[in-house]
């Protein structure tokens, strides 16, 4: 069985994709990755839960050793990335975690999967 690692599947659209990924893909093992941030919410994923080939990880994309970790656990084949600072509210007052999430964190998930798939 083929495992997609899913990032930021505890928000409102990841949520929302998650369970239609779930639907659509009965063959594929799933693994949600969420920091449970303020978007977070994983009343959104009660469904998700009745699922044999669902996984919820909670864990942020900019800690690399625990994407080691996760990729050695899961053995993922496929990545769709959604998680973000997506709120542009908050990145007039708090610009560092925009650029530590959506750069640096992306830049790590890239790395771990060119690492994993690759050397």
């Amino acid at each position: 069985m083929k495992t997609t690692l899913i990032t930021g599947g505890a928000g409102f659209i990841g949520s929302n994709f998650v369970l239609y990924f779930l639907k659509k893909y009965p063959n594929q093992q799933i693994v949600n990755l969420d920091a449970l941030t303020y978007a977070a919410n994983l009343d959104y994923l009660q469904e998700a839960n009745s699922f044999k080939n669902y996984f919820f990880e909670k864990g942020d994309i900019c800690d690399n050793l625990f994407l080691k970790e996760l990729f050695e656990k899961y053995d993922i084949h496929h990545i769709i990335h959604l998680a973000a600072e997506s709120h542009v509210d908050n990145s007039i007052t708090g610009p560092a975690a925009f650029v530590q999430t959506n750069i640096l964190g992306t830049f790590n998930l890239l790395e771990k999967a060119r690492q994993a798939w690759f050397d």
